[in-house]
């Protein structure tokens, strides 16, 4: 039995809750933590030398702020383009759901019978489509200027509001798989109805919005869902851009349909294949919110949401989907399958094949497809990969690495990292190897990526190995200094009261750059490397390709070489 559910204004409270954080991918574009209005200035410290390497730096910034041969912080068209496809493809599942399919025939015959000839009815269709895609954008820029993209994405690595995210998304889940579903006010719909009535333009517009209100309970977990996506881009425009792609998508077939009417006959008629899209899609928002969840549990270090217990949580969720397929278990409200489609069984294979491709990394396969999601490989108990990898034993006069103990789950297997700044320059001096700043974050899809496809290649881990002192800096690590480690940016005048803040202040100061992955190469007193002709090395990002990271590393172990 469905149980209607009803939330009226709470409702339109979580809606306008989780477009707060609209600004996941993906994994192509650089991850990104904002640091607008940082700048590095010197701390109080405990030491001489501490105080002395703060002075290092802020003379090192003006250089490198002012070197525009550094990377951009973010390449912001191509992260735009990847929220609006983002968009465009929830919007075409959106199509799909049993809210607006059976709407698409509807609505056509209500435009080439009221209109009277195909030139008006086109017309008219293409208002209506128009009228959607600017009641979506306009909701997308009315949350970017009333929280702002700083605070937008600001929210994206909060605890509380990633915990919210997580509940929100299992809501939703909940919702698709068929307990309750999420509507706005009855009242609300009706009055935008009676508005329909009206002729010309505005009844359109009105009938444009009644699809909206009326397709809430469908099209709302979607837009909640991409738009928590977005938080990662960190976009100004994001919201905006996420509404008008999936907009776009929702609007283009009632126009196309208006304009070639006879190519409705062509289309699937409406049946319970409407309803097993939505139970997909819920089985799908399950696994998306274990991401948030996740998030927290590093950013916290909470400790108790490993690797192993993440992968079979997924195993679960995409085995009961497999089965569902197949018809092996159904849902009160879904009709019976007497057989299988073709399409229906190949995603079954699909499903079932991701599934079995899981399982191995229960045991510490590497699952470089889906490693990005992952927690660190660090998280699981027993872990492969690395196998062939054997550790160098690095001896010191630094005895006790600090804060160690905070990132042993983010530690690489095999890898000597280190976690704090002064104590990389001191080593670097004693062992006589350049030093490899990687800026990285519990959250960062892409450094996950970096970590499991590029630097578990042997050639390039035989360098991290050997050739650099790696210094790990986590900038949304929310671990609070000591009371005497606190210190105001003098730039934004915001206090810095946690490791990540500190770590993000450097960055944004001294290389003039807030996306993670990035990685930066200094000698022993803590000055960029150069090539033999006085050039900076520029810092990288992500950098997927293998030979070209290589090529960079390369580059600074040379660099180190001829300047000793």
């Amino acid at each position: 039995m469905r149980y209607p559910f009803n939330f009226r204004w709470l409702t339109l409270f979580f809606f306008l809750s989780i477009v707060l954080v609209s600004a996941l991918g993906v994994v192509n574009a650089q991850d990104t933590i904002s640091t607008e209005g940082i700048e590095f200035t010197e701390m109080p410290a405990a030491t001489d030398s501490v105080a002395r390497q703060a002075d290092t730096i802020q003379q090192d910034a003006d250089t490198v702020i002012g070197n525009t041969d550094l990377p951009a912080d973010n390449e912001s068209p191509q992260t735009l383009w990847q929220i609006f496809f983002a968009g465009f493809i929830g919007g075409l599942i959106a199509v799909t759901m049993p809210c607006i399919y059976p709407m698409l025939p509807l609505t056509v015959s209500f435009f080439t019978k009221k209109a009277g000839s195909r030139n008006k009815a086109i017309l008219q269709s293409t208002i209506y489509g128009i009228s959607i895609i600017v009641i979506y954008v306009a909701l997308g820029l009315l949350i970017t200027l009333i929280f702002g993209a700083d605070a937008l994405n600001a929210l994206a690595t909060n605890g509380i509001f990633n915990i919210f995210f997580f509940l929100l998304l299992v809501v939703f889940g909940i919702s698709f798989l068929g307990a309750f579903e999420i509507t706005l006010p009855g009242s609300l719909a009706n009055k935008l109805d009676e508005n329909s009535n009206k002729g010309g333009l505005a009844g359109i517009f009105f009938m444009a919005a009644t699809l909206v209100v009326v397709s809430f309970s469908c099209t709302g977990p979607i837009i909640g869902t991409l738009l928590v996506d977005a938080a990662s881009k960190g976009e100004r425009l994001g919201p905006a851009v996420g509404m008008f792609g999936f907009s776009v998508a929702l609007a283009l077939p009632f126009a196309a349909f208006a304009m070639f009417p006879s190519a409705l006959k062509s289309l699937p008629k409406s049946g319970g294949w409407l309803n097993s899209v939505k139970v997909v899609l819920g089985f799908l928002e399950l696994a998306f919110a274990l991401k948030f969840l996740s998030n927290v549990d590093l950013a916290y270090h909470w400790d108790w949401f490993d690797r192993e217990i993440f992968l079979s949580l997924w195993i679960a969720i995409f085995f009961l989907m497999g089965l569902y397929l197949i018809g092996k278990i159904r849902f009160s409200h879904d009709s019976e399958l007497p057989y299988l489609t073709v399409p229906r069984t190949f995603l079954a294979i699909i499903v079932f094949a991701f599934v079995a491709y899981m399982v191995p990394g229960l045991w510490g396969a590497p699952l470089k497809s889906i490693s990005a999601f992952l927690p660190p490989p660090a998280t699981q108990d027993f872990y492969l990969s690395n196998a062939g990898h054997s550790a160098t034993n690095t001896i010191t006069a630094t005895k006790e690495k600090k804060y160690e103990a905070i990132f042993r789950r983010g530690k690489i297997r095999g890898l000597d990292a280190w976690y704090d700044y002064e104590q990389a320059l001191q080593v670097s001096k004693e062992l006589k190897k350049p030093i490899l700043i990687d800026f990285t974050g519990w959250n960062c899809v892409n450094c996950r990526k970096m970590e499991v496809d590029v630097w578990e290649n042997p050639e390039v881990f035989k360098r991290l190995r050997d050739n650099y002192v790696l210094l790990q800096l986590y900038v949304d690590d929310k671990t609070p200094l000591e009371a005497k480690e606190e210190y105001k940016s003098t730039f934004s005048g915001k206090k810095i009261t946690n490791l990540g803040a500190k770590w993000s202040d450097l960055q944004a100061s001294r290389f003039n750059a807030n996306s993670q992955p990035f990685y930066v190469l200094l000698d022993s007193e803590g000055n960029l490397l150069k090539h033999s002709n006085n050039q900076i090395i520029k810092p990288s990002g992500a950098d997927f390709n293998i030979s070209s990271y290589i090529k960079f590393l390369d580059s600074g172990i040379a660099a180190y070489n001829n300047n000793q």
